[in-house]
């Protein structure tokens, strides 16, 4: 057992934990998270890593923002420049399908449904899709799904996608009053998962990371404005240092290798991103 040096973490050589969850809050801008009554986030967040300052790319709108972060580098390379699927002939392996490839299990639930593509055919092992995110509802209702599966079945890497926050800020605004209700009921269905999570199997022993695709200013997002650019990023769980306000920039194609790098996978060479060294480099091994 030792505390892993940065050379180690560029390396992959992390004690694995068992599972990681990642939750994608479509348009949640940091100051937004920070307004909100958001009591689920705000306990990731004090028992956890985080940084409001984290960068997401261009452009900034969501398909090619959710795949430069599941594929680990930015449009350019994976060619993926607008909400259609595009894919270059670069066959970039996603997480869920790297992870699936070292026979680990995977699991998605999203309700923004071009999401399908960001894994290829037979990397889930479950894909929970429902239409449902133009209403508060929605969130909920993928939440009690994810709930119910994860409290029976234990998975290595899980997606957790939540849309209405970016559909209410296109209705009503970003950092209006229904926008800001918007990141409420995402708070709250967040909360559901990290709940029955902690009564299954896996308590104890997962990462937990809340972040956004992009962020948004008055009804809509895509430009290079900081309201559309900045994220927050937010880790906790196993391993983790409590209430760690992460110093080196963060970028969302580093989340990619460093879920890699907790399960303990070496990172494919087609990445760009890099592991967060600073939250990595308390986790100790196990065997």
């Amino acid at each position: 057992m030792h505390t892993l040096a940065y050379s180690e973490l560029e390396g992959n050589q992390v004690g694995r934990v068992n599972s990681v969850v990642l939750f994608v809050v479509d348009g949640l801008r940091p100051d937004g998270l920070q307004k909100a009554k958001t009591p689920s986030i705000d306990s990731l967040v004090n028992n956890g890593a985080y940084t409001f300052e984290a960068r997401t790319v261009m452009p900034s709108v969501t398909l090619p923002c959710i795949a430069s972060m599941l594929l680990g580098t930015d449009p350019k390379h994976h060619g993926i420049i607008t909400n259609t699927w595009n894919a270059s002939d670069r066959l970039i392996p996603s997480i869920i399908d790297l992870v699936h490839s070292e026979g680990m299990t995977t699991a998605s639930f999203y309700n923004w449904e071009p999401l399908r593509d960001l894994s290829k055919p037979g990397s889930l092992n479950a894909s929970f899709f429902l239409d449902n995110a133009e209403e508060p509802q929605g969130d909920l209702e993928i939440a009690r799904l994810a709930a119910d599966y994860l409290s029976r079945k234990p998975t290595s890497f899980t997606f957790i996608y939540l849309g209405h926050t970016d559909a209410a800020g296109h209705k009503y605004g970003w950092m209006t009053d229904g926008y800001l209700e918007a990141v409420e009921n995402a708070d709250a269905a967040i909360g559901k998962i990290l709940e029955a999570i902690d009564r299954s199997d896996a308590a104890g022993n997962t990462v937990f990371i809340v972040t956004s695709d992009h962020g948004g200013h008055e009804k809509t997002h895509g430009t290079e404005m900081p309201e559309d650019l900045i994220v927050p990023w937010i880790i906790s769980g196993s391993g983790i240092p409590s209430n760690l306000e992460l110093r080196e920039p963060v970028n969302i194609i580093d989340t990619a290798p460093t879920i890699a790098a907790l399960l303990g996978i070496e990172k494919p060479i087609e990445w760009r991103g890099r592991v967060v060294s600073q939250i990595l480099q308390s986790i100790i091994d196990r065997p």
